[in-house]
């Protein structure tokens, strides 16, 4: 690791050094944001900044969570590129089942004011019995897309209560989402969960501005 970083690194000393790396691998490796009162690299801006820059070697980037917490992502041009590349696309549907625990788990309960506009993990899990029923995959195929759909982190089950069933809320990779990839996912669920709505025909409208608008540049 440090021959990879050893241009950013050799203006500190051996604590300094130890300290970006100890950042760099916590918001790596970690499943949830880490405090940056933990680690000096994260709380200080200018070490801060050199983080950044390990990170933007594998095209990630520092996503700030909560004002003092923060975890790696892909940067929005890199996620752009790898969502271009079937490998790394979930399936039709796994990504059905996903857009249905969004669905349950945030876009309801936000709209009922029982979540931040800007938050997607959240305390309301879907159950399974409602997947099964707003689905027309068989138990098998369900059970199978939510196991995938686990071991990449975007989904989890938890529990509501004691004496509740519990069910699945979107997982720890949507701590990784950047400012701008939260909006484009807001956007698809509003569509999804509402394609003939006012705001619906708005994103598009907006959307075909946009595109409209690049066309007239690259010419």
């Amino acid at each position: 690791m440090s021959e990879l970083f050893e241009a950013l690194l050799r203006p500190y000393d051996e604590r300094r050094r130890a300290e970006l790396v100890a950042a760099y691998t916590a918001v790596e490796h970690a499943a949830e944001p880490v405090p940056e009162v933990r680690f000096p690299a994260l709380r200080e801006p200018a070490l801060r900044r050199t983080v950044e820059g390990m990170l933007a070697l594998s095209g990630r980037t520092l996503v700030r969570s909560e004002r003092t917490k923060w975890i790696s992502g892909y940067r929005d041009d890199v996620a752009a590129e790898l969502a271009r590349e079937p490998g790394c696309v979930p399936s039709v549907r796994d990504r059905a089942v996903l857009t249905l625990v969004l669905i349950h788990s945030v876009a309801i309960p936000r709209a009922a004011g029982r979540l931040g506009d800007d938050s997607w993990l959240s305390p309301f899990p879907t159950p399974v019995d409602e997947l099964r029923r707003r689905t027309q995959l068989p138990v098998g195929e369900l059970d199978a897309a939510l196991r995938r759909l686990r071991l990449a982190g975007l989904v989890s089950q938890v529990k509501a209560g004691s004496d509740e069933a519990g069910g699945f809320v979107p997982g720890p990779q949507f701590h990784r989402l950047t400012a701008a990839a939260r909006r484009r996912l807001q956007e698809e669920l509003i569509l999804a969960a509402g394609p003939d709505s006012p705001l619906a025909a708005a994103i598009r409208a907006r959307r075909r501005n946009r595109e409209s608008d690049q066309g007239e540049n690259e010419r």
